[in-house]
C-alpha cells in the first residue's frame, strides 16, 4: 500500500525539481526525504527516480505516479470537507495568506463578518506574495490565499491547486503632477467623475486609446517597481516592454503608499492598481487610467472548495468588495 506522506514528497519533487528544495518546504532534511523517497520506490516495486547532476528526475512511472498522487490528494481534501460540515460548527485556525493591499482593503471586513458568523473558527492572517502561495498551499502551512495577476502576467495552472475569481481593478500609471501623461489628445480635459474609465474616488482621464503612448511617455524617466521576483516587478517591466522599451528602475518597494509617497517627491513613475491608491490622492500625483487590469482571486487546494471554513471565508471575502471591484460570475 503507497503511503499518502510519500506521495505528497513525490508530488513536490515533480513541483520543485530538488531534494533540498523540497526538504525547505515542508521541514524535513534532505537525507529524510531522500530516505522515504526510497521507500515509495520500494513500495511500488519500480525506480520513480533518476539523477542527473544535482537535480532529480521522475521516471516516466514516477511522473504516472504524480498524477494519480493528485487525485488522491484532491479527494482527501473533499473528504476533509465532509468531515468538517458534519461537525456542529466550525472551529480551530484558518491559515490564510493575502497580500498587502486586499489584506488592507479587502480582508478586515471579510474577517469582522466571519467572527460574527463563526465564532469559533479563528482565522489567522500571514502576508503572503501571490508567487510563493501555491508551495505554501500545498505544503499545507495556507489552508486558503488571496492571489492575484495582470494582463501581461497571467497565471499558470498549478496541480493541486483551484481558485475562485474575486474582483478585478483598474491599472494607473503614477507620475509626479507636472509630467506629462500621454494620456489623451492635445487640450483634452479630465474626466468627470463617474464617467466610464474614471473610477470614483480616483482622479484620472478616460482610459487611454494608446496604452503604449501613455508608458513611452515616460520612457526616459526614473521608474519605482516592486521587488524583483514580485508580480508586481514582472508587470511593470513588460508593460514598459511592450512599449517599446525597458525601464529604467530607481527604487524597488512592495508597499504601494510608498510608492506613490516617492512619486509625489519627483523620484520617478509607477504603474499601481486601484487598490494601491491611498485616499485622498495626493495631488502631487497624477493618476492615467490605464486599459490594463489586475484580477484577484480565491485560491485552495483541489477538492477544498466545499470545506465550510474555506466556503465561508469566501463567501464574506465576497461580501467585503466594493461593488466597483466585483468580478461578474464572482457571486457565492
Amino acid at each position: 500500500m503507497l503511503d499518502v506522506r510519500r506521495l505528497r514528497l513525490l508530488r513536490e519533487l515533480a513541483r520543485r525539481g530538488t531534494i533540498a528544495a523540497v526538504a525547505e518546504a515542508l521541514a524535513f532534511s534532505p537525507s529524510a526525504v531522500s530516505q522515504q523517497l526510497g521507500v515509495l520506490e520500494r513500495e511500488a516495486g519500480l525506480p520513480l527516480l533518476e539523477r542527473t547532476g544535482r537535480r532529480v528526475r521522475l521516471t516516466p512511472a514516477g511522473q504516472n505516479l504524480v498524477r494519480h498522487a493528485e487525485a488522491v490528494l484532491e479527494r482527501l481534501e473533499q473528504a476533509d470537507a465532509d468531515l468538517a460540515e458534519a461537525r456542529s460548527g466550525l472551529a480551530g485556525a484558518l491559515r490564510i495568506g493575502a497580500f498587502p493591499t486586499a489584506g488592507r482593503a479587502i480582508v478586515p471586513a471579510a474577517l469582522i463578518a466571519l467572527s460574527r458568523r463563526h465564532p469559533g473558527l479563528e482565522p489567522m492572517v500571514s502576508e503572503t506574495d501571490p508567487a510563493a502561495v501555491a508551495h505554501a498551499l500545498r505544503a499545507g502551512d495556507l489552508d486558503v490565499a488571496l492571489v492575484h495577476e495582470y494582463d501581461f502576467v497571467p497565471a499558470p495552472p498549478e496541480p493541486g491547486l483551484a481558485t475562485q475569481p474575486l474582483y478585478r481593478e483598474a491599472m494607473y500609471l503614477a507620475a509626479p503632477a507636472t509630467a506629462p501623461t500621454g494620456a489623451a489628445a492635445p487640450g483634452a480635459a479630465p474626466a468627470p467623475a463617474g464617467s466610464p474609465g474614471q473610477v470614483p474616488g480616483l482622479p484620472g482621464r478616460l482610459p487611454a486609446p494608446d496604452q503604449g503612448a501613455v508608458l513611452r511617455a515616460h520612457a526616459d524617466a526614473p521608474w519605482i517597481t516592486a521587488t524583483p521576483g514580485t508580480l508586481c516587478h514582472t508587470m511593470a517591466v513588460r508593460a514598459c516592454q511592450a512599449a517599446g522599451f525597458t525601464p529604467r528602475i530607481r527604487h524597488r518597494v512592495d508597499e504601494f503608499p510608498t510608492v506613490l509617497a516617492l512619486v509625489a517627491a519627483g523620484q520617478g513613475v509607477a504603474v499601481v492598481p486601484q487598490l494601491g491608491v491611498v485616499e485622498p490622492a495626493d495631488p502631487a500625483v497624477s493618476l492615467t487610467r490605464l486599459l490594463m487590469e489586475r484580477r484577484t482571486k480565491v485560491a485552495f487546494r483541489s477538492g477544498a472548495a466545499a470545506h465550510p471554513a474555506v466556503a465561508a471565508f469566501g463567501a464574506a471575502l465576497r461580501a467585503a468588495v466594493p461593488p466597483e471591484l466585483a468580478t461578474p460570475g464572482s457571486s457565492a
